[in-house]
């Protein structure tokens, strides 16, 4: 569902250039969710937003569902992200102007379900991590949990997806982290889960860790997160 071959992403040009992604390979098949672990920084982020294609690799490729992702356009990446990738992004980038109700259904909106549909979606998707009753409220008036928990009942939504979530649960109490964690490894068809958290990281059928742009254990499963953590320091 994911493929990953020989990605490299630098910035910059010349003397300024800096490499962030330093020839990663990663494999994540359907029914299986990949924690990606490491110190801030290592480019665990940016490791999403390729496979997400927010921006595009220097070199190497990308494959989502079997696509190349760098050789598609700007248009077939949005789609992309529209129609199979549930993405929780560690800002939320919720729209204020809209209900946590609103913001739930808008990617089925934008997929053409009808409203009404799309509405009763929400609603089911905001039941599933506890704010049903929150359905009309406004990201404004939503603790950062509450908002946290939103933007993972919009990825959640639409059935099978491919789930890129960036620290999903940073704003969640450990109750409230743990019964996300599992809501993501029960909807994911597969995922990305980056996260800080070893206990939710636990929850993933694989662990990999990040180094200065590097994968430390490409393509293996760690005896635990805290043991191979331990090696990084």
């Amino acid at each position: 569902m994911i493929h990953l071959s020989d990605v490299v992403f630098r910035v910059g040009d010349g003397a300024e250039a800096r490499t962030i992604i330093d020839g990663v390979s990663l494999a994540v098949a359907e029914g299986e969710l990949v924690a990606v672990m490491g110190p801030s920084g290592s480019g665990k982020s940016t490791l999403l937003s390729l496979v997400g294609g927010l921006i595009t690799p220097t070199s190497g490729t990308v494959c989502v569902d079997g696509r190349d992702v760098g050789a598609m356009s700007y248009d077939e990446r949005a789609k992309l992200r529209l129609d199979r990738l549930g993405y929780v992004f560690q800002e939320l980038n919720l729209v204020a102007s809209l209900t946590a109700g609103e913001n739930v259904s808008l990617p089925l909106e934008l997929s053409g379900v009808r409203t009404r549909d799309a509405r009763r979606e929400a609603r089911a998707a905001l039941g599933r991590v506890g704010l049903e009753d929150r359905f009309g409220a406004y990201p404004d008036d939503l603790s950062g949990g509450e908002r946290q928990r939103v933007a993972i009942a919009r990825a959640t939504i639409g059935g099978a997806r491919l789930i890129l979530a960036d620290e999903p649960s940073g704003a969640l109490d450990s109750v409230n982290a743990h019964a996300i964690a599992a809501l993501l490894r029960r909807t994911a068809t597969a995922g990305l889960l980056v996260t800080h958290d070893e206990s939710i990281a636990a929850h993933a059928d694989r662990v990999v860790l990040m180094q200065d742009g590097r994968l430390q254990t490409p393509g293996t499963a760690p005896a635990g997160p805290a043991t191979t953590l331990a090696a990084l320091r």
